[in-house]
């Protein structure tokens, strides 16, 4: 027997005020993968999560999340969930040791907290003060807190915003370990580049509905895009669209007995796919 998602969505309609912002809305996240939300402001991403995580009901739709419905679900259910908001939020006069222990104690069955600050990498900080950490600690931190509680899907709320390039390079790190570990991660993210580094399937949601859904590499048609080949002559820069590039590229090669001058192979990036979509949809 197929073992069960861990979100399925339905059908899902939300209005404010007489206003849909989430109107027939599918979703399906196995376990064990990490799933991207992507979408422009105003799309339905918060909406969404905050339905999924329990803390906001809705209009109409079926919605599974480790198997229960959240608008029902009890303390037992959110045991099993983490969540790292945008906001950090910790005490500022506790210690990041004494933090993660006190946080522990709201759980039947938390993770070692000297295991997680390892794991986040924040072993050598236990002793400081939540206000001496750096940007991109405090978020390790905000991570610490959503999985001490050792949840079977971690949610992440624009991760990584604010950080320096090393900084989002080692959280990205940080996460694949998780992922490794067997942890369902639902990410939402305005980075198209940390979308493709991290997820295993990326879900574009414009004005409140999922317009596609599939792998970094193919969502929205990317793999069967036409592709810009562009090349040096006597007479000036050419340009080729084709949607057999390498095919092109021998053509090209042999023409000038196997270097082609100023050769350049541009697939569509992610980011033209998405702009694409949302424009196609707006």
């Amino acid at each position: 027997m197929e073992r069960a998602p861990a979100v399925s969505v339905t059908g899902l309609e939300k209005s404010y005020h007489g206003t849909p912002v989430v109107s027939g809305f599918d979703l399906r996240v196995d376990r064990g993968e990490i799933f991207a939300l992507l979408g422009p402001n105003g799309a339905g991403k918060t909406t969404v999560v905050e339905i999924l995580e329990g803390h906001r009901t809705r209009d109409a739709g079926e919605v599974r999340v480790l198997g229960t419905d959240p608008h029902r679900a009890g303390s037992r259910w959110r045991a099993r969930i983490g969540i790292v908001a945008q906001q950090d939020s910790a005490f500022p006069d506790l210690t990041v040791r004494e933090t993660l222990r006190h946080f522990a104690g709201y759980y039947p069955s938390p993770r070692d907290p000297d295991e997680v600050l390892e794991a986040v990498g924040l072993a050598e900080r236990g002793g400081a003060r939540v206000p001496d950490l750096s940007g991109g600690q405090r978020r390790r931190l905000s991570v610490a807190l959503g999985i001490i509680g050792d949840p079977e899907l971690l949610f992440l709320d624009e991760p990584t915003t604010g950080f320096d390039p090393e900084a989002r390079r080692r959280f990205w790190a940080l996460i694949k370990k998780l992922s490794a570990g067997g942890m369902t991660i639902l990410l939402t993210t305005h980075y198209l580049d940390e979308a493709e580094y991290l997820a295993d399937r990326i879900g574009l949601i414009v004005a409140g509905r999922m317009r596609d859904v599939g792998p970094p590499s193919s969502v929205g048609g990317r793999d069967t895009d036409r592709t810009l080949v562009a090349w040096d002559t006597p007479e000036g820069r050419r340009e080729r669209e084709t949607a057999t590039p390498t095919a092109t590229v021998l053509e090209l090669a042999e023409r000038y007995d196997g270097e082609v001058p100023g050769l350049s192979v541009r697939r569509p990036t992610l980011e033209d796919v998405y702009l694409r979509l949302i424009g196609e949809h707006q």
